[in-house]
């Protein structure tokens, strides 16, 4: 394949048709064959090729390189050596399992990338040796002469030379939440890519109209191939959980080696015990100590995670992303669907007599038409109900209810006026009844105007014009008011307008003049003069109600929300003020990002919370800053520009109702509802996710301590040895493998929003997880040797002593659980001790088992245990409430003596 050279920038859109056309030497009659073979040899094929991936075996044996791998490997081996050759399997098959998912989900940039490539029109229609063909469009070249029609996807880089109505959607490309009308006169070379009205994008859709353009770039000089080589280039970032996961593997492995390497020696050199026995202890200790269960139990808590997310309309690509989202500092939305509904609206209307304000958001004709004085407006006053008609009746739009629900079929901005009549208890079928229409003027980026000829019952003509409110201002003489026709004030309807504007609302105005039309057929010539105005309407796409609770709910947690979009600076700060995002701070477009350095960009972007005008690069500059400042940032988008940024952000979001596959599988997360409070919903999860994994941790590293300190404080003071290593491994299968997992269950507590996000350099080893690990260690490992002591002073044979110690542990092991449900506040109420269903059936599992180790002959035979006394249970049943009042008491200290409100720090659960 023919080598693409590398991309030349060039700014056609400043550049005249004449010019374009000269300097690629594209004639009308398009090239020839003989030189579009020449060219293609030159520029290679028009396709976004991708890099070669990693063979699929080399992708699998990388999955497995992870520390926490290793350890679960190593206590395989160790469990094998031991002979429990059944807990190994289990073990290994853990970790081939963890290799699988992590194959089966990586490549998700490969697969952005091909979703990219699949945005390629497969054909286009080009004029070559004087003919009208349809080609591949991989053989497009530079200098081809593209024809577009309504429904055709734009197959390169195209400046456009004629253009009749044409619109496209290039929302995917730039963000922007309406179609572009095209035109064909050249604009400001710094123009930002939403603002090249005189060019078509690979990648993007006609929707209405029809032109030719002139292919300028192919392959990976489009914009999508820019995008691509973005994709290509940017690297994934690793998850704030496996970050912690690998240090807290790292220094959990060095001590736990170091550990069983002193008690071997002092036991060996010291006690004098014999070498094979205090290496199998050593073994046990290791075992016991390993988080063999971490892997399993995040695993369980992260997939549980997904499900309830999935259940609030979040789908999750990756597993880490779960808890992730727990860590979020910082989410970069988009504005348009996400943040907004999607659906325009009329919010203002502007008469000769005064303002109106109209309630109501979406397409759902639910609403008031309200005077400034706060009074309901009376919809048959004279200046209104002309305004709100004109506006019905030039229109080509239809309002339908579609299961359940309210749609527009035809342009959304025309579609507000049509809800706006029905709130003002209009009905489209009576007006056209009254007004049918006799011809029509269809709307052109060059006239800015759409003009529509009625007669009414009575016979009389009409013609209602709407439009950008300056043109249509020039058309008129008069204004409609309440005393009837006066002349129009220029000044007062040029001031309303500036008002309606810097509020964010897009502008349209409508007029009407009694008139027929002088030819029989409406033609431009009856547009000069001799209209009436009418109003001024004021149209936005509001935010959604529930993203604006959802926005409060996350700046309440302590997360900044930044809204990214394409858009106008204006809109942008509209929409943000109703939100509550960048309340009175300025917006900075991209036209401004693209002159700031990283070091000013790090500046600005701790400070400035809307960005407007945005392109990919943008985006992707702006979630880098926010990375360098230390943020954990989730970012929000739905088009193939945002897959940059989506993949490079700590937690890519992608809508999925109107995205497009390439921003789906940039991401770690689909919305599903595309709404903004499901990011919300879903932050408030992995909150919860990371919570329970701190609870599973801070409930394994205390019982495994309290089992090895046991075992070492019986070695420093010449005692016999309270547990066997068959006895460790008994403990750690009874607990870690049926207690543990119930911490996976537990709901969010109720303060888990109310939270300042934790600092994203904390580390799971804390001071008070150190402290709680050591505190409960003592008092089980206390617990457990003071028993032993007393049953063998006490004349009891071995079996029975280490039988009790063993028991004390378990039963420890299972009040702790509850414990462990609340790190920080106390459990003993009815929600703490009865809330989590799963803890009482995994306790009362725990104690049958217990039993049967006990009590059923060949547990005894095989782990050296011995029947209990009744009296001998109540021991050990009381060594564990000590514990268990002991930490409830412990967190009643702490509470008092913590950090109170205000300090700064962030409360724990």
């Amino acid at each position: 394949m023919t080598e693409t050279p590398p991309r030349t920038v060039v700014a056609w859109h400043a550049q005249p048709p004449d010019a374009v056309k000269r300097q690629l030497d594209s004639p009308e009659s398009g090239l020839t064959t003989t030189e579009a073979e020449s060219r293609l040899k030159i520029h290679g094929p028009n396709q976004l090729a991708s890099a070669k991936p990693r063979h699929p075996v080399l992708r699998f044996l990388a999955q497995f390189h992870n520390l926490l791998l290793y350890l679960m490997t190593a206590a395989g081996i160790i469990t094998a050596l031991l002979g429990h050759w059944v807990d190994a399997g289990v073990l290994w098959g853990a970790v081939f399992i963890n290799g699988v998912i992590g194959f089966v989900q990586e490549g998700k940039a490969e697969n952005a990338l091909a979703a990219i490539r699949g945005m390629l029109a497969p054909q286009a229609t080009v004029v070559r040796d004087g003919q009208r063909q349809l080609l591949d469009a991989a053989n497009l070249v530079p200098g081809d002469r593209v024809l577009i029609a309504a429904g055709d996807r734009i197959p390169a880089d195209l400046r456009l030379v004629r253009t009749r109505e044409l619109r496209i959607d290039e929302a995917s490309l730039t963000g922007e939440s309406l179609a572009i009308e095209k035109s064909v006169d050249a604009v400001q070379a710094d123009a930002t890519l939403g603002d090249r009205s005189c060019m078509a994008y690979a990648g993007t859709l006609a929707v209405g109209g029809a032109g030719a353009g002139v292919v300028v770039a192919t392959g990976l000089n489009t914009e999508l191939g820019r995008i691509t080589r973005l994709i290509s280039g940017v690297e994934s970032v690793t998850t704030p959980l496996m970050r912690r996961i690998n240090d807290f593997s790292v220094r959990l492995a060095i001590f736990i080696l170091g550990f069983a390497a002193l008690t071997f020696a002092f036991g060996v050199l010291w006690r004098g015990y014999p070498i094979p026995d205090m290496f199998m202890m050593a073994v046990a200790l290791v075992a016991s100590a390993i988080p063999e269960g971490l892997p399993a139990i995040m695993t369980v808590i992260l997939a549980l995670g997904v499900q309830r997310m999935a259940r609030q309309r979040a789908v999750i690509r990756r597993l880490p992303a779960v808890e992730t989202l727990g860590s979020v500092t910082v989410i970069c939305s988009d504005k348009t669907g996400t943040l907004t509904r999607n659906e325009m609206t009329v919010q203002k209307l502007v008469t000769a007599a005064g303002s109106y304000e109209i309630s109501g958001v979406g397409y759902a004709p639910e609403g008031h038409i309200t005077a400034l004085d706060g009074q309901t407006a009376k919809v048959d006053e004279q200046h209104l109900v002309p305004a709100v008609q004109a506006g019905m009746l030039c229109n080509d739009s239809t309002l339908e209810q579609h299961d359940g629900g309210w749609r527009i079929v035809g342009d959304p901005t025309e579609g507000a006026l049509l809800v706006l009549g029905r709130k003002a208890g209009l009905s489209e079928a009576a007006l056209s009844a009254h007004w049918p229409r006799l011809d029509s003027i269809p709307f052109e980026s060059d006239n800015r105007y759409m003009a529509t000829h009625h007669r009414d019952t009575a016979g009389t003509d009409w013609i209602f014009v709407k439009g950008a409110p300056e043109r249509v201002l020039a058309m008129c003489r008069t204004q409609l008011g309440n005393g009837g026709e006066t002349p129009v004030d220029v000044d007062y309807w040029r001031r309303m307008a500036n008002d309606i504007a810097g509020r964010g609302l897009r502008l349209l105005a409508v007029a009407r003049k009694a008139a027929r039309p002088r030819s029989g057929l409406l033609s431009a010539a009856d547009m000069e003069d001799g209209f009436t105005m009418l109003g001024l309407t004021g149209i936005i796409d509001p935010p959604r109600t529930e993203a604006i609770e959802a926005v409060a709910h996350c700046h309440a947690a302590g997360i900044r929300v930044k809204m990214i979009t394409g858009d106008h600076a204006d809109t942008a700060r509209a929409v943000g003020a109703q939100l509550g995002i960048g309340v009175g701070k300025p917006a900075v477009t991209g036209a401004e990002i693209a002159v700031m350095d990283d070091a000013a960009l790090q500046r600005v972007v701790s400070d400035i919370d809307i960005f407007a005008r945005a392109s990919p690069e943008h985006k992707l500059r702006l979630v880098q800053a926010l990375q360098r400042n230390g943020e954990i940032v989730a970012m929000t988008g739905d088009g193939v520009n945002d897959a940059p940024a989506l993949k490079r952000a700590d937690v890519g979001v992608a809508m999925g109702l109107n995205g497009t596959d390439a921003a789906r599988e940039a991401s770690d997360m689909t919305l599903t509802d595309d709404n903004f409070a499901t990011i919300a919903a879903a932050v408030r999860e992995g909150r919860a996710v990371y919570d329970n994994l701190r609870k599973f941790i801070l409930f394994m590293l205390p019982t495994n301590g309290g089992e090895a300190l046991a075992v070492v404080a019986a070695l420093l003071l010449g005692f016999t040895l309270p547990l066997t290593p068959a006895q460790v491994l008994w403990i750690n299968i009874v607990t870690a493998g049926t207690l543990g997992i119930a911490l996976a269950f537990d709901a969010p507590d109720s303060d888990v929003m109310q939270r300042s996000p934790r600092p994203p350099d904390e580390s799971l080893l804390t001071a008070f997880f150190v402290w709680r690990t050591v505190f409960v260690s003592i008092l089980m490992a206390t617990g457990a040797l003071t028993l032993f002591q007393y049953a063998l002073r006490s004349g009891a044979p071995l079996e029975v002593a280490r039988t009790m110690a063993v028991n004390t542990i378990v039963l420890c092991e299972v009040v702790y659980l509850l414990n462990s449900r609340r790190l920080r506040h106390s459990i003993l109420d009815r929600e703490g001790l009865f809330g989590n269903h799963w803890a009482l059936l995994t306790m009362g599992i725990s104690v049958l088992f217990q039993q049967l180790y006990v009590y059923w002959p060949p547990m005894q035979a095989l782990f050296g245990s011995a029947a209990l006394s009744p009296a001998q249970w109540m021991l050990t049943l009381g060594a564990a409430l000590v514990l268990f009042f002991g930490v409830e008491a412990e967190k009643a200290v702490l509470a008092r003596i913590g950090p109170k409100p205000g300090s700064g720090r962030a409360p724990v659960a």
